[in-house]
């Protein structure tokens, strides 16, 4: 997949950009043109940046500037880590470059405004969206965020998808090529639009994960159409399937049950911890003949009633995806996605909302169409159609983030991070990344660990 992001990179450079963006590209590192978007007061900063397959390092670099007039410059207060970062870091996602400041969730408070954003001023505590909007084109108009048209001129992404998504912060020039909040400042381009006001009840260990945690799980229940009575199975048990497993039950499922396994497996324990009603199913526990497929129609006749797909693509179970994967052969495994398709009940819905990025084989293509599975890709949530309601399921206390939030790390140690979340050691679920910027642990929330 190194191999192929590179390819990407040199075919995007031969075939160049399409017109439709109107805010600036690959502008992933200001130190990539000082003179054009680093600060002019000369200030460095500290940024997690991208070096290379399974490489990331802590680095030294300069605070963004304000470049476009709908730009917001933010201290960024609070990040995290998001499984999404883990197929960055394995380069299974294309058009890296070395020195990318990566990180696609953060909040913050605002450092300076350009002279078109009305609404926000320095000190406004905001979180922003992982996708960035211009606000006005038929997507935005219907708050259908992650696809705007405006933000994204890759031509790559374009011809492999017959169609773009918005422009992210952190997550490729396949997406725009924006520098990530995993960082001391960024730079948040139509900040009006892509900037939501944190009230002072909602502190940052909350209102951080409304920039795509809750907004993705939500949409993944949502979109799937889990409603009352409904048995959900939900494949893995990081912190999306936990609050997709937590979303779930608000949307009145009977049962849900979760799937995971191999060096993950610690996460089922723990999920069932915060929440009893969840029930398990660790797949490196099953006796040979037995499958999860034929566990799940043992566990509820016909089998659930949905299936959700929160983990990703990228992991394969058996040798033959292996191979495929390392030859390159296909992009993504569909060994999940069958699990799915086989374990739920005729005319049953099954949500993908893991990352997939491009192309699988032996996909079972025919259980759809026998069997009437209405599979439903979820697509990247669009965050500004759901970020207002869930700040109010936060601040009337239905939805609580402290059941995923397992470590609080200073921003020096986000390598260190990266290794650990890679190898799901040390525990960790959801991380709350401190800046020099943040305030002191809100209540109830994890203290500060170090690695070092």
């Amino acid at each position: 997949m190194a191999v192929a992001s590179q390819s990407a990179n040199y075919v995007e450079k031969a075939i160049g950009h399409t017109d439709d963006a109107i805010t600036e590209q690959d502008l992933t590192n200001p130190e990539r043109d000082r003179e054009k978007y680093a600060d002019p007061s000369g200030e460095k900063m500290k940024a997690l940046v991208w070096m290379g397959k399974n490489e990331v390092q802590m680095v030294e670099t300069s605070k963004p500037k304000v470049v476009e007039d709908r730009d917001v410059i933010l201290k960024v207060t609070g990040s995290t880590i998001c499984g999404s970062d883990l197929h960055l870091y394995h380069g299974a996602v294309v058009q890296m470059q070395k020195g990318d400041i990566l990180g696609h969730e953060f909040c913050g408070k605002v450092d300076s405004v350009g002279p078109a954003v009305k609404d926000l001023k320095p000190g406004d505590r905001v979180v922003a969206s992982f996708q960035i909007a211009c606000g006005d084109c038929i997507y935005c108009q219907k708050k259908l965020s992650s696809q705007c048209e405006r933000t994204n001129s890759n031509k790559v992404e374009n011809i492999m998808y017959g169609g773009r998504t918005a422009g992210m912060f952190g997550y490729s020039h396949f997406t725009g090529g924006f520098a990530g909040g995993q960082a001391e400042y960024a730079r948040v381009p139509f900040g009006d639009v892509n900037l939501l006001k944190l009230p002072d009840d909602v502190p940052d260990e909350q209102g951080l994960y409304l920039s795509d945690v809750l907004s993705t799980s939500w949409n993944c229940v949502v979109d799937t159409g889990v409603k009352e009575g409904d048995v959900v199975a939900i494949w893995g048990a990081g912190p999306i399937g936990q609050m997709c497993a937590e979303m779930s039950f608000i949307q009145g499922a009977k049962r849900v049950i979760v799937i995971d396994g191999g060096a993950a497996a610690w996460r089922l324990d723990m999920i069932k911890s915060k929440n009893p009603k969840i029930e398990t199913l660790n797949y490196t526990d099953l006796p040979s003949g037995t499958t999860v497929t034929s566990k799940l129609k043992e566990m509820e006749h016909g089998g659930p009633d949905v299936a959700l797909e929160c983990a990703a693509g990228e992991y394969a179970k058996g040798w033959a995806h292996k191979i495929e994967l390392t030859l390159g052969m296909e992009t993504d495994t569909s060994e999940i996605v069958n699990e799915m398709i086989t374990s739920v009940k005729s005319f049953g819905r099954c949500g993908i909302t893991g990352v997939y990025v491009g192309f699988t084989n032996h996909f079972n293509i025919g259980a759809i169409m026998e069997r009437g599975i209405r599979f439903i890709g979820n697509g990247q949530a669009p965050v500004h159609l759901y970020w207002k309601d869930l700040l109010k399921k936060l601040q009337d206390g239905s939805l609580n983030c402290n059941v995923m939030l397992s470590h609080r790390i200073n921003i020096d140690e986000m390598d260190i991070l990266y290794q650990k979340f890679d190898a799901r050691a040390d525990n960790l679920q959801k991380v709350f990344v401190q800046t020099r910027f943040s305030d002191p642990p809100a209540p109830g929330t994890p203290e500060l660990t170090s690695w070092k």
